[in-house]
This record gives C-alpha cells, structure tokens and sequence, in this order.
C-alpha cells in the first residue's frame, strides 16, 4: 500500500506538475521573449512554491525527524552538511533549476534568459551549438533533482502517509514554476512545443524512480530514517531560500510585495490544509 502511494505521488509530483506547468503557459503565464522578467502570474506561482517549501520542511519534516527519539546534535550535524551539499549540487547546475541562459553582447542567450521564468544568468556558449548544450543542461538538472524528489517523497510516505502527501504536495508547488522555465527554455533550443513537453515529461518521470528506490532503501535500512527526512526538510529550505525567495526581492510596489506575502501565506496555508485533511481522513 505505501509503495502504491509512493508511486501515485511521485508521478503526480514529476509528471503531473509537467503537464501543470505546460497547461498554464498555455494560458499565457509565461512572458514572452521579448519582456523582460517573469509575469506576474509567475512571480506569484514562486511565492506559492516557497510558502509550501518552507511550511513543509518547518512544520512537518523537522518535527518528525526530531520525535523520533534520534540524538539532536547527529540530527543538526545532518542538517547542516546536507544544505552544504546541496549547495555543492547547486554549484554545478544540478539541484535547482536556476538555469540562465544570457550573456552581454549575445542576443540568442539573451533571448533565452527572458524566455525563462526564473530569471539567473550561466551561458551557454553562443549560436545554436552553445543553445542545444544549455537546453540539455537543463535536462541533466531536471533528472537529479527529480530523482531527489523521489526519494525525498519516498522518506515522507514511510515515515507517515500525511507527511508523504504534504511533501509530494511541496514538491509539485516548487516544480510547476521550476517546469515552466525549463519549457520555455527547451522551446528555444527545440524550436517544438511537443519536443519540448516530451524531453521535460521524461525528466519528470525519474521521479517515480527515486521514489521506488527510496522505498527500497529505507524498508533495510529503517535507522536512516530521520537523518532522511532531515536532508528533505534541508533540500525544501535550500530550495526556498536560495533558489525562489531571491527571485522575490526585486524592488516591486506595495501592492505586489502584498500579493506576493499573501501567495506565501498560500503555500503554508495549502500544506496545512492537506496536512489536517489527510489527518482527518
């Protein structure tokens, strides 16, 4: 029964926010090329995802790990050398999905970058050799991360089927704008929407993966447990923090910075309602 939820989970979380994010383009979400910065239908998708991240990781996975009688210092030792790890990850472009493809004096990178919800700056090189690489950048990033996703769903689900549904509920907040960029981005490089949404789908899909073989690691490894839901929470706030929340501090009006706390609120809103739900349930 875990392993069903498991499965059903991870691809609603990989694929599902896949089809999610190619269905709000579609709707015109994303800006165009030719704009510069996210819409505001981005930015407020961001929050959403940050809220949930955060809500997640501080108000579920951290307690969990901490009531399970684990020592405290071993379980703040694990926090912190897994938000170093993810930043190592992070260094080379494949944990988040932060992929900027623009460089001064490069129109076709520069076309890229304002293509792309999320708005950070690597190159690519130039021309259309140095666009297919970066369009496969992004593919490589997509499988690790989503394959991290498994199995931190995986972790959530055996420690607790509430948990499990508000970590795979995180996950899909925080990959349907992550997806949207990549879209966007192998739209560019493919020059097909189709190509684009099967190449995404795909890495999507190595979630499922992660997620069987973290059910399968922790059914024989059981202790590993709690130290498994810490690195969770640690990638949620890593993720949060230094992936989403700085793509929100660009100096906006008080009433975007408003919407923006209130899509935050959100998010944590949204996992406690999933959380008291499945409680319920």
């Amino acid at each position: 029964m875990t392993l069903i939820a498991i499965l059903a989970a991870t691809l609603a979380a990989g694929i599902g926010s896949v089809w999610l994010a190619a269905a709000l383009m579609g709707l015109g979400l994303l800006p165009r090329a030719q704009r510069e910065g996210p819409a505001v239908g981005a930015q407020h998708l961001l929050s959403l995802a940050a809220g949930a991240l955060l809500a997640t990781a501080f108000m579920h996975l951290l307690p969990e790990a901490f009531e399970s009688g684990a020592h405290a210092q071993a379980l703040f030792g694990t926090l912190l050398v897994s938000v170093v790890f993810f930043f190592l990850l992070d260094k080379a472009e494949l944990w988040h999905h932060g992929h900027e493809h623009g460089k001064a004096g490069d129109p076709a990178g520069q076309a890229h970058a304002h293509s792309h919800a999320h708005g950070h700056s690597h190159s690519h090189g130039h021309g259309h050799d140095g666009a297919r690489s970066g369009g496969w950048a992004v593919l490589a990033g997509d499988s690790v991360h989503c394959f991290g996703d498994g199995v931190l769903i995986a972790s959530a689900f055996v420690a607790d089927l509430r948990l499990g549904l508000v970590a795979a509920l995180a996950v899909l907040a925080h990959e349907v704008p992550h997806h949207i960029g990549d879209l966007a981005v192998l739209r560019m490089t493919s020059g097909s929407r189709r190509a684009a949404l099967v190449k995404v789908s795909l890495a999507g899909a190595v979630t499922p993966l992660g997620g069987l073989v973290g059910w399968w690691v922790i059914g024989r490894l059981d202790h590993l447990l709690p130290y498994l839901l810490v690195v969770a929470a640690s990638s949620f706030v890593y993720v949060a923090l230094a992936d989403l929340i700085p793509q929100l501090q660009k100096r906006v009006g008080a009433r975007e910075t408003v919407a923006q706390v209130l899509w935050l609120a959100l998010g944590m809103g949204l996992v406690a309602a999933v959380s008291a739900a499945a409680h319920t349930h």
